[in-house]
């Protein structure tokens, strides 16, 4: 049974940091692309940041993280972070990781296959 269990959210001022982190089992990791995504209230879910399945390529970037956010992958642990810096108050949302099997790492929710239950950020102005 796949499981992807995020954790590290939380409440942060503006301009602040947090790092989240998504623990898979179940998979191979090393086999898939890895995501993060985001919904804010009344918005549909977003990416966030996505790196093909084999690790080590150029992730992708939203446009309104770029600079801010990275995402990386610990094989051996089987877990994907995001570390947020600079954070602003629209950065609040629940972000899930999400897993898809040899994928390129795109940025549209229905290429992946396993989702997180999410956790909330929530960053005050």
């Amino acid at each position: 049974q796949v499981q992807l269990v995020e954790s590290g959210g939380g409440l942060v001022q503006a301009g602040g940091s947090l790092r989240l982190s998504c623990v898979a089992s179940g998979l191979i990791f090393s086999s898939y692309a890895m995501a993060w995504f985001r919904r804010a209230p009344g918005k549909e879910r977003e990416v966030v940041a996505a790196i093909r399945w084999t690790h080590n390529t150029r992730p992708f970037y939203a446009d309104s993280v770029k600079g801010r956010f990275t995402i990386s992958v610990d094989n051996p642990k089987n877990t994907v972070f995001l570390q947020m810096n600079s954070l602003k108050p629209e950065d609040t949302a629940v972000y899930y990781c999400a897993a898809e099997e040899f994928g390129e790492g795109g940025i549209s929710t229905s290429q992946y296959e396993y989702w997180g239950q999410g956790t909330q950020v929530t960053v005050s102005s």
